[in-house]
């Protein structure tokens, strides 16, 4: 494992040139510079030569971060941004008593104890590989399908449409809740015994969870990843909707890209897509961040709930389930009814669904 001194070449490489203060969603909020990349490393780089100490000030801002990425990809100096305050919450917070706790809450023993009882109670018939002509999908489900498989169920039902097989294992949480609150080990722990299973014998590793995708890419970055709405964009599959049905979409943070969101909606009869106001900005909860920062957390979710409002929308549909606790959490905070709120391969499920 790598130290915060490591980072120390690539800290210095930049510039202050403040670029990340106009893409920053906490900066938009709060103007704040050290809630910002290079105000963050202005103090990192006072660690590293010993004239700051870490302490609470600067974890509070080490926490003020949703680690979105959008830093690091407006970056001239491509810095790894993510990387660098993953490294410094980890050695700032290890000795904390809070640290220890959530590493004891995050345990194999218990973390794991506790998916390990919802696996069991949630349990399916899960599909091996055998030798096939279809296509092969290797489908990471995630924690949250594991706790409440409605998702799961959604996919199925599509996939059992088309000509794949769909390759189940027992993997372990993809490990970003340890990544956000510093615990490397942790992750490290994940991370291994999760690529055990990721084997050659599978087209794609799929996902219907943005978050996983993001972070499972960082384990290897050689394999395939998709995940279940772009890869349903490809298949000669169409959903048929009884009432015309307006619909709108929250890109989550992790999602890099958005260009099989028109493929996929040729795909459906009787829905109008309706693009909202900053469709693709956070919508503040961002797991633990919601907890350490409730004020930035519920500004930024309201915001997000009016600019849904505004499109008159049906459904809300998004590719991760902690985006939908934000959405959900705005109109809660409004106190205002909302639509629909769903993953957009539940969405889809209520279709009739028939392939070409």
């Amino acid at each position: 494992m790598k130290n915060l001194s490591d980072y120390a070449d690539d800290i210095n490489k930049c510039s202050k040139c403040g670029l990340c203060q106009s893409v920053c969603p906490i900066y938009k909020i709060t103007g704040n510079d050290c809630a910002v990349s290079r105000g963050k490393f202005v103090m990192l780089e006072g660690v590293i030569k010993g004239d700051l100490k870490f302490n609470k000030t600067i974890e509070k801002y080490l926490d003020m971060c949703l680690k979105c990425g959008k830093c690091k990809e407006f970056c001239p100096s491509g810095i790894d941004v993510c990387e660098i305050f993953n490294i410094a919450k980890y050695e700032c917070a290890k000795n904390s008593l809070h640290y220890k706790l959530e590493k004891f809450f995050e345990s194999k023993l218990i973390f794991g104890s506790i998916l390990k009882f919802f696996k069991t109670i949630n349990r399916n018939n899960k599909q091996t590989h055998t030798e096939t002509t279809k296509q092969k999908l290797l489908y990471f489900k995630g924690c949250v399908n594991y706790i409440h498989p409605k998702t799961e169920k959604s996919l199925k039902k599509i996939l059992s449409k088309l000509d794949i097989e769909l390759i189940e294992k027992d993997f372990e949480c993809c490990g970003l809740p340890f990544l956000s609150s510093g615990n490397l080990e942790r992750f490290e722990e994940v991370k291994q015994h999760n690529l055990k299973l990721i084997d050659e014998s599978s087209d794609y590793i799929l996902t219907d969870c943005t978050s996983c995708e993001n972070t499972l890419k960082t384990y290897v970055t050689e394999k395939k990843f998709i995940n279940a709405i772009e890869f349903l964009s490809t298949q000669n599959i169409k959903f048929k909707f009884k009432n015309p049905t307006k619909i709108t979409f929250h890109k989550p943070c992790h999602q890099k890209n958005d260009d099989f969101i028109s493929a996929i909606l040729e795909k459906c009869e009787n829905v109008e897509y309706i693009e909202m106001k900053d469709y693709n900005e956070c919508c503040g909860f961002a797991g633990t961040f919601a907890v350490k920062n409730p004020k930035l957390s519920a500004k930024m979710t309201k915001q997000k709930a009016e600019n849904i409002i505004e499109t008159q929308a049906d459904y809300v549909v998004t590719n991760c389930p902690a985006c939908e606790i934000g959405l959900k959490q705005g109109f809660i905070l409004l106190n205002k009814k909302a639509p629909k709120i769903m993953n957009f391969v539940d969405f889809l499920a209520l279709s009739t669904i028939e392939t070409e």
